[in-house]
């Protein structure tokens, strides 16, 4: 007699993340071939060979798409802060508490680093997707913030340390001129900033 499978939704979680991908990279094939101001939905649908309804499904326009893997990295962001980043005395202590939540970040964002710098340059060239970047960055400092507020940071201290954090990762994107640099460029924009908390 067979028995059901331990767990019957992992199949159709497994189902739905390839579809969610095979649209993804659909999608940045036809931004790197064509431009992303000359891509529709119906060609990323008919590229990934899914109708106009499951792309819907997925995502609510071809903007969302261009941020799927940001989506990952702020559900990583989370889970990484469940685990308690720690109370902080003051501003300072909470930076460096976020410190390695970040740099954990950069080194998600940059596991591809061909992904990663396409998606860079996709950036550059369209300032609808820079507003859009910019706003995915600040919900990542939101997370950060609430995260050190739980753990008894007072939310004064937790957010600047928030911002602080937030601006050394853009500080490190700014100033890396490769994926591989991302993490390095990143840290050492944490330890001036630490330095200046100390100073």
């Amino acid at each position: 007699m067979a028995h059901p499978p331990s767990n019957p939704t992992s199949l159709v979680e497994r189902k739905r993340r390839l579809v969610q991908q095979r649209i993804v990279d659909a999608a940045d094939e036809l931004f790197a071939e064509k431009g992303f101001e000359n891509v529709s939905v119906t060609d990323i649908a008919a590229r990934a060979d899914v109708g106009r309804t499951t792309f819907f499904r997925y995502f609510g326009d071809k903007t969302e798409v261009v941020f799927a893997r940001e989506r990952e990295v702020l559900d990583a962001v989370a889970e990484l802060l469940a685990r308690g980043p720690g109370p902080a005395r003051d501003a300072t202590e909470a930076v460096e508490r976020l410190r390695p939540v970040v740099l954990d970040v950069c080194a998600r964002v940059t596991s591809d680093p061909h992904e990663h710098e396409r998606h860079g340059r996709l950036l550059a060239l369209h300032p609808e997707l820079q507003a859009r970047d910019a706003l995915k960055a600040q919900q990542m400092a939101d997370l950060l913030a609430d995260a050190l507020v739980r753990e008894g940071t007072d939310e004064a201290s937790a957010v600047l340390a928030a911002q602080v954090a937030l601006a050394c990762y853009r500080t490190g994107r700014r100033r890396a001129a490769t994926a591989g640099a991302l993490v390095e460029e990143t840290r050492a924009a944490f330890e001036a900033a630490l330095r200046l908390g100390r100073a």
